[in-house]
């Protein structure tokens, strides 16, 4: 597999993993998830996988946004 694929992923997790850490997201972190998830014109399944987990959780109110300050 691409390595540059591999830090997108891990990038990808990595702000997920702390917006689940905080039960908070900013919408520049969302922003900056589907960029990443988009950057190469092709969402593959484990892209798909994660922006599906994070949709649910703000769905679910498990995540909400942070209000600008």
């Amino acid at each position: 597999m691409e390595h540059k694929k591999l830090e997108e992923w891990h990038k990808l997790r990595e702000i997920i993993d702390k917006a689940i850490e905080d039960h908070t997201i900013t919408r520049e972190d969302y922003d900056r998830i589907i960029n990443a998830a988009t950057s190469d014109g092709v969402i593959d399944a484990y892209e798909q996988s994660l922006l599906a987990e994070l949709h649910d959780m703000i769905h679910d109110g498990s995540i909400k946004f942070r209000p600008r300050k």
